[in-house]
């Protein structure tokens, strides 16, 4: 039921700072950080820099839990400044790509002491922070300086000669919920939380000084922050810091590092894929000893093209902000890993809990929870959010799973994302692996439409592959052979990429309302055929009928039944009825096959002709 982490970190009890002076003492000339056209960053430096900083910080009057926000474009200086900010105070990294007024509202909501921003960029930040009265501290890469170093300006009057660290109780990291469909939260991250979790990573993928991680997640979130930066310097171990995720440079960066390994969400490995057979030479020249999947769930076929690709083990993983990173990991080989599962625990324990707050064993599907040392204490300024999150001492993850018997974790969907269609539950992800294995098909997330008379129906977003074709109804009927009627999609939009967020995560809820599907179950998402009134006697007919069944008008010969909102129930009405009217005995299996007005009514014609 209860399935403790077998990967455990001697780390709680520790902070950043502390962090780094180990790998400092173990190996001061070994690499921390690499950057773009930059020396390496030893661990001895890491080390002077981040007591330059801290002690600059202090100076300025920023010490223990004040909270600093950092708006960096990814690179080198952006790991350094957070792990800089996190020795001494609390740090509270930001997306570059805000607006002016969502600067506003999170600098508010921070009530942020200080904020950092690149030396001659025009952020958008700015202007909210001189209206707040927040000081501005200018970050000026060092460019004779190894990967990482910078100078800020203004610089303290006294800079503290011994600077005052956090202690493992203070606050390290402070980051906000998505906030898709309320208020963002505000998560608190302790010292504590943060090398403990770094400890479960490392640990999980068995992370050595050897290894080198190329990072291309940002890091203004949580899995770039712990998977990539904290967990390789726990470990001894060494960071190469891109730009961001740029597919079309992956293979060069990865040439130019040398990684052991890289960490991405599964949109990322997806496009990754797409550019490998470019880059053989590459890939057997840089062999990597793993590949890391977190933030959404891997569809098994990308896991299968990855592992093809790379000859390598691909090892998904399971995260979210409030755990400060990492719940469960597939293990290494030799250990089984299980495609389609988030593998074991590793690092909090991890229940399944029923409605009524019971954990349920084995085999049952409930709602993920979580409690550890990595966990956060509570949502800040927020007693109904925590009084929901949660429940004897356990974190409700939002998350609905279920464990086998061996301990391994598969998720089911997020409960808010589960699509709730007339009182049947439907999990988007099985939709999802089931379209992904449609030979045309290279992307797809399913999601929720509104439905005045459903509640909710089933929506599919797709890209295809390049030089693939595929209309909505070879969609549905590929579909049809593997799931129930009532969780084929009735709702199919083609697209040249998916709406993402911006760590590169697909977002499920609201993206009906993004693509401009409307709310009342009759519309399909894409170019839609103009209205053509049903021509010959047998269509108008046919037309009829549907309007009497699905209770919509008006009804046009090039019309889908599924679009409109048909199913398995209504299809056997419907049928019902022609064969009443008509005195034909088709199938439902034939009216399937024939989804239109227009088609329906050329299946009755010719077996209208074959009675003679």
């Amino acid at each position: 039921m209860n399935n403790s982490a077998e990967v455990r970190s001697d780390g709680s009890g520790r902070t950043v700072r502390e962090l780094v002076e180990e790998g400092a003492r173990r190996a001061p000339g070994a690499t921390a950080i690499l950057g773009l056209g930059r020396q390496p960053l030893t661990y001895g430096g890491l080390r002077d820099h981040q007591a330059r900083i801290a002690a600059q910080l202090n100076g300025l009057g920023i010490t223990r839990n004040d909270r600093v926000a950092i708006v960096l474009p990814n690179g080198p200086e952006m790991a350094t400044a957070f792990l800089s900010v996190a020795a001494c105070a609390s740090s509270a990294p930001l997306n570059p790509a805000y607006r002016p007024e969502e600067y506003d509202f999170y600098l508010s909501d921070l009530n942020a002491k200080a904020i950092i921003v690149q030396a001659g960029v025009d952020s958008a930040a700015r202007g909210p922070a001189q209206e707040r009265g927040i000081p501005i501290l200018e970050l000026e890469p060092t460019a004779s300086a190894p990967a990482g170093v910078f100078t800020l300006t203004p610089r303290a009057d006294a800079p503290a000669r011994n600077p005052r660290y956090a202690e493992p109780g203070d606050e390290a990291l402070v980051l906000h919920t998505s906030g898709t469909t309320s208020r963002p939260k505000i998560v608190p991250l302790t010292q504590t939380n943060l090398c403990v979790s770094a400890g479960n990573i490392g640990a999980s993928l068995a992370l050595t000084p050897a290894d080198r991680c190329l990072n291309v997640m940002p890091l203004f979130h949580i899995h770039g922050l712990m998977a990539a930066t904290l967990a390789s310097l726990r470990a001894g171990a060494s960071i190469a810091c891109t730009p961001g995720f740029l597919a079309t440079s992956f293979f060069d960066w990865m040439d130019l590092f040398e990684p052991t390994w890289y960490t991405a969400v599964p949109t990322m490995h997806q496009a990754i894929v797409t550019r490998a057979a470019q880059a053989a030479e590459i890939i057997a020249r840089r062999k990597l000893r793993f590949l890391r999947s977190s933030s959404s769930a891997l569809p098994p076929q990308v896991m299968a093209q990855l592992e093809e690709v790379f000859g390598a083990p691909v090892i998904e993983a399971y995260g979210m902000t409030e755990a400060a990173h990492q719940m469960a990991s597939n293990p290494l080989p030799p250990r089984p890993r299980k495609p389609g599962t988030v593998g074991m625990a590793a690092g909090p324990e991890i229940a399944v809990m029923g409605d009524q707050g019971n954990l349920l064993p084995a085999g049952h599907t409930g709602e993920i929870v979580i409690r550890g040392a990595n966990v956060t204490p509570g949502y800040e300024s927020n007693p109904e959010a925590n009084a929901t999150a949660f429940t004897n001492g356990w974190f409700r993850t939002g998350d609905q799973g279920v464990l086998d018997g061996e301990g391994y974790l598969s998720l089911t969907g997020r409960l808010k994302e589960i699509i709730n269609r007339a009182g049947e539950k439907i999990s988007p992800r099985e939709v999802d692996e089931v379209i992904l294995d449609h030979p045309a098909v290279a992307q797809v997330v399913t999601f929720a439409v509104p439905d005045p008379k459903l509640g909710e129906d089933v929506g599919a977003a797709i890209v295809l592959r390049p030089g693939q074709t595929a209309t909505s109804q070879q969609i549905r009927q590929f579909a049809a052979e593997r799931l129930s009627d009532f969780k084929l999609p009735r709702h199919i939009v083609f697209l040249d990429e998916i709406p993402k967020g911006p760590t590169g995560k697909l977002q499920r809820i609201g993206l009906a309302a993004k693509l401009g599907i409307p709310a009342n179950g009759h519309a399909e998402p894409q170019p839609a055929q103009a209205y053509e009134a049903p021509s010959t006697a047998v269509e108008k007919l046919v037309a009829d009928i549907w309007v009497e069944v699905l209770k919509v008008q008006p009804v046009g010969a090039k019309d889908d039944f599924l679009a409109l909102g048909g199913d398995s129930v209504l299809a056997t009405r419907l049928v019902s009825r022609i064969r009443d009217q008509l005195d034909l005995d088709i199938s439902v299996a034939a009216f399937f096959e024939a989804p239109t007005v227009a088609m329906q009514a050329r299946v009755i014609e010719d077996m209208l002709l074959a009675e003679g």
